[in-house]
């Protein structure tokens, strides 16, 4: 027999592992193409998916063939799909420019491959670890690449610098033979200051949370017929070359450069970095692509047009908001000139384009190279958007009745490949292609798959003024966004409501599939996601406004949301409210229990940032400490008396005294951007004044609590969590 608690433990798993399960779209390529004489064409689609595996406790990706059936502009059908194929092993893939060759690479035991496979087979495999050449292969999507020649011949990647090795540097006894010559184009690997004197201990910077052990990369070119692989010398000391591509000619490549110096800051959702956009010859000529302010500027994502003259990247600014509305450059490989094609988007109007925010997509250009596709957030929603270069006009190309969350995969051709989801509808791909410039509204979309939903959930999602007196004078007249979910309520019963708040803070909930959001209506919650004034999608003003203002604007806001929901959905329970959101959603849902002692039941915190104070000196983004605060940030920064009081004061710790709703805190022992320190701050306090409080620290988890054990454990706790507080309150 099972006890009472065991029931319930196993039926929230089952709950949150059924939302769960399904498989998301990663990537898309197109691997063949075949036209026949009456004009049909038959295009096959190669995805990349990744799903979650409870049993073994991972993540499973997978990949799965589509082949349509086109004329010259629509997909008049699709075949059945291919079945899927695991592909554990892999860490990148391309398809050669033909569709002929798709090169892998792999790891296995501990070493690093590099495989290119055909129809026929096998045709090429380099042991990267045996050839001794660099470190490890970059995979991470802000640093990475596999990058085809027009020939396909050789293949362009990014890896680790090689660290010499003690026997390396050692002198050679007089009848070993003299070292071979390098390989052309190839440059010497120096030892660093900390190298020469050979000593292990010293300090190796990285590029800080979820890039532990990226410190300094190189570009490699593998030559497929010669079977060995090249660093490119010339590039800059102290930077670190990342997504690159080739020229158009193949003689050269492009590459974001990151300056490492005086010390590297987190890179990881931190669009503020200082970089440069370089071209760099075979022959070692290296020449700066983007004008360099005296302010300093961060640069990613460059994309050549299909014909090669047209370069165009994202540009932001470095320091300040670490995320914010990006504008894109233009740079004609012909006449050398930059202009701007869209700039800074400082106050969308309602319901219009609200600026770029993330990362263009490998293939974003029409075939005409008159246009660029991307998604990008707009308020409460993703949106997918089509750039005209010539009018600089932007058209949006996707439709949120159905669906709140359009992302990119692939242009091919004009063939769009999209990821479609929505609060109440899991992740499926859909096809279409992009009509002729000034027709792009009638875009015809075909669903490959469809999957299935076993209950009824409804979302809406609405935007909010703040209170007259919560204005912010500088910044008046931004909106909060409000995302409600909920399942379908068909009788007079009330709903207890959770308080979701996301992180960043200049991050944004959009209206798509999130497992946890599901898992939650389903077990009979409202859930309640805010996107407080700060959040992307709603302008650079939004941003800004935030400055200066945490701890207070985000606050008030968050309030307001929850009020507003509670009084226009009479299905709301107002005496069952609880708030729950990870680091700087933490730092508000603490904030929250704080100022609002008697009107939250329970909080559930991820890695919550508790005293911004003494946080400053232990965060890989110690830049972000003093900006949000509205203090001005160097990297010769020292903390004053009044910058620490300043932070301490809007810190969720100084209302510690105030909490009386139990708190449960989720730590990873390993996050480098909000140490876990801070969670025990708030857990010490709490229990010397004997508030109820629990904390579960995870020992091999960083900052996102992300491994799939990890992320179970966390639902499970966080519901069994809040079901004992309500429980006890109705009591």
């Amino acid at each position: 027999m099972h006890s009472f608690a065991e029931v319930e433990r196993e039926a929230i798993t089952a709950v949150f592992r059924n939302s769960n399960s399904y498989p998301t779209p990663v990537s898309a390529a197109v691997n063949h193409e075949t036209d026949t004489s009456d004009g049909t064409r038959y295009i096959s689609i190669s995805t990349v998916w990744s799903q979650v595996e409870h049993t073994r406790a991972t993540r499973l990706p997978f990949s799965q063939n589509w082949t349509l059936q086109c004329d010259h502009k629509s997909v008049l059908q699709c075949l059945p799909p291919s079945p899927c194929t695991h592909t554990n092993r892999e860490l990148l893939s391309s398809y050669s420019p033909s569709g002929t060759y798709r090169a892998v690479i792999s790891q296995a035991s501990g070493r690093q491959y590099l495989e290119v496979w055909s129809c026929s087979g096998l045709q090429t495999s380099l042991d990267l670890t045996a050839l001794n050449v660099h470190g490890a292969v970059y995979e991470d999507a802000a640093l990475a690449c596999l990058a085809w020649t027009a020939s396909e011949r050789q293949l362009l990647y990014v890896a680790e610098k090689k660290r010499p090795a003690k026997a390396e540097t050692s002198s050679s006894s007089s009848s070993s033979p003299p070292p071979a010559p390098p390989p052309p184009f190839s440059s010497p690997v120096r030892p660093s200051p900390a190298e020469a004197f050979d000593d292990k201990s010293v300090y190796v910077e990285d590029w800080g949370e979820g890039l532990t052990g990226r410190s300094s990369s190189v570009l490699c070119v593998a030559d497929l017929d010669k079977g060995h692989v090249i660093i490119i010398k010339s590039v800059p000391q102290h930077t670190s070359p990342a997504q690159a591509l080739w020229t158009p000619d193949g003689e050269g490549v492009i590459y974001v450069g990151l300056f490492e110096d005086p010390f590297r800051l987190g890179l990881k959702f931190c669009s503020n970095r200082r970089s440069s956009l370089y071209h760099l010859d075979l022959q070692g000529h290296l020449e700066s692509l983007a004008d360099w302010p005296a302010a300093g500027q961060s640069v990613s994502c460059p994309r050549l047009s299909p014909d090669g003259r047209w370069l165009v990247y994202l540009k932001g600014e470095v320091f300040g908001p670490h995320h914010q509305c990006l504008s894109l450059q233009q740079y004609d490989w012909q006449t050398k000139k930059t202009s701007v094609l869209l700039d800074v988007v400082k106050r969308p109007k309602p319901g219009e384009f609200a600026g770029i925010y993330e990362a263009l997509p490998s293939r974003c250009w029409s075939s005409d190279s008159q246009r660029i596709i991307f998604s990008s957030a707009r308020g409460n929603y993703k949106d997918l958007f089509v750039l005209d270069i010539i009018t600089k006009r932007v058209t949006r190309l996707s439709d949120t009745s159905e669906f709140g969350c359009w992302k990119l995969l692939l242009v091919h051709k004009d063939l769009l490949v999209v990821s479609c989801s929505a609060p109440n509808r899991p992740p499926r791909l859909r096809v279409g292609f992009l009509p002729p410039a000034g027709g792009e509204a009638g875009i015809s979309w075909v669903t490959l798959n469809d999957p299935s939903l076993n209950c009824e959930l409804e979302w809406r999602a609405p935007e909010l003024s703040p209170a007259p007196q919560e204005e912010n004078l500088q910044f008046s007249g931004l909106r909060i966004g409000v995302l409600l979910v909920k399942r379908v309520v068909r009788d007079r019963s009330k709903l207890p409501l959770v308080v979701f708040i996301h992180g960043g803070p200049h991050s944004q909930f959009c209206a798509e599939w999130i497992p946890s959001v599901a898992a939650l209506a389903n077990l009979g919650y409202a859930v309640l996601m805010v996107n407080y004034r700060g959040s992307t999608g709603f302008g650079q003003d939004s941003i800004l406004s935030l400055t200066g203002n945490i701890g207070c604007q985000d606050v008030k806001d968050v309030q307001r949301a929850v009020l507003y929901a509670l009084q226009d959905d009479v299905t709301l329970d107002p005496q069952r409210v609880v708030v729950m959101g990870g680091s700087h959603g933490g730092f508000l849902a603490c904030h929250l229990v704080g100022q609002y002692p008697d009107f939250y039941k329970a909080c559930a915190a991820r890695n919550p940032v508790i005293n911004a104070a003494t946080l400053v000196g232990t965060s890989d983004i110690v830049d972000w400490r003093y900006s949000s605060m509205g203090l001005k940030y160097s990297f010769g920064q020292v903390p004053t008396s009044e910058a620490l009081s300043l932070m301490l004061e809007r810190s969720p710790i100084i209302h510690a005294e105030q909490i009386r709703a139990p708190v449960l805190l989720m730590l990873g022992a390993k996050d480098r951007r909000v140490s876990p320190h801070q969670g025990l701050e708030l857990y010490r306090a709490l229990k010397s004044r004997n508030s109820p409080v629990r904390l579960l620290w995870f020992v091999e988890d960083g900052h996102s609590l992300g491994s799939v054990e990890t992320q179970a454990d966390c639902f499970i706790n966080i519901v069994l969590w809040f079901q004992q507080a309500l429980k006890s309150k109705r009591h």
